[in-house]
């Protein structure tokens, strides 16, 4: 169904959570993603959707998945071969549903920095630190780091900020074996994803992974170096000592911001602009990375 927006999906007859973008519903064993159109900001689901966003940011996690290879949690894209209830909605789902193996989740996200942005830049700058690692002095806004750091940071309940926390911390309370192991994929899967993307014109600038385990195996899971999950910048357009023009949904952040909305109560619709220019950005990405063109 391309260029529809979805907003909430429905499954007859199977529980669901509903999280900012994702639908889950629980198939014992197994859950079943549904990425939708919603879209948020400032820890607010906004009203008004990107048509094809869930679309996009699924298939382009399925080209990560592919391309970066090891352990994950997918199992099938396929909904037509997924044995869904009578009266599912199959069209709705295609594209935007990944049915995978119900993990437990480790409860840090695993974040990794190649550049100085965003909240690692507000911290550098009051501390000259990011998560606790101590970085070179007189660095500027988006400047790229020495190395690739793993700073992860809390997840938080819905509507609430994620926290970042230093490795240390994540040791404390998972243990060094698993934070460890952590630490190494996440810098694994960053660096090979970002040598990709920097050879398709796009800047990783920093990224966040999550994991679950399932008897004793660790498993990536969730969404992978999506826009919604990942900063990106075209290269061409990159320089260092300011904020970056991005691929992400920064431009309904700044929409946003200009409108006067007080970020406390419901914020307004999307002006179709805006949506058009968003999903074009989104688009733009997909289109770049994969080599493929959307459709």
């Amino acid at each position: 169904m391309p260029n529809q927006c979805l907003l909430q999906s429905h499954i007859p007859g199977l529980p669901v959570r509903r999280g900012k973008v994702r639908d889950v519903y629980d198939l014992g064993e197994r859950v079943l993603l549904v990425a939708t159109d919603r879209l948020s900001a400032f820890d607010w689901i906004l009203p008004t959707g990107i048509p094809d966003k869930g679309r996009l940011l699924t298939q382009l996690s399925l080209f990560w998945f592919r391309l970066l290879g090891g352990a994950h949690h997918l199992l099938t894209d396929d909904v037509y071969a997924m044995d869904l209830p009578t009266g599912t909605d199959l069209d709705a789902l295609a594209g935007r549903s990944v049915l995978c193996k119900k993990t437990t989740v480790v409860p840090f996200e695993c974040v990794v920095r190649g550049y100085l942005s965003g909240s690692g830049w507000n911290e550098y700058r009051s501390t000259g630190a990011v998560c606790g690692e101590l970085l070179p002095a007189h660095l500027t806004e988006s400047e790229q780091l020495p190395a690739p750091i793993f700073t992860p940071a809390t997840k938080a309940e819905q509507g609430a900020h994620d926290e970042n926390v230093s490795f240390a911390r994540m040791t404390d309370t998972i243990g060094a074996e698993l934070a460890n192991e952590l630490k190494r994929r996440s810098l694994d899967l960053y660096t090979r994803g970002a040598q990709h993307a920097r050879s398709r014109g796009i800047l990783i600038a920093d990224t966040k992974f999550e994991f679950g385990q399932v008897n004793g195996e660790l498993l990536l899971i969730d969404e992978a170096l999506t826009p919604d999950s990942s900063r990106f910048w075209p290269a061409d357009k990159y320089a260092p000592g300011r904020a970056q023009p991005s691929y992400d949904k920064q431009f309904v952040r700044d929409w946003l911001t200009a409108s006067g909305w007080d970020k406390n109560s419901p914020p307004p619709e999307l002006p179709a602009e805006v949506v058009s220019e968003t999903r074009g950005k989104y688009v733009e990405a997909f289109e770049l990375l994969t080599g493929e063109r959307f459709l």
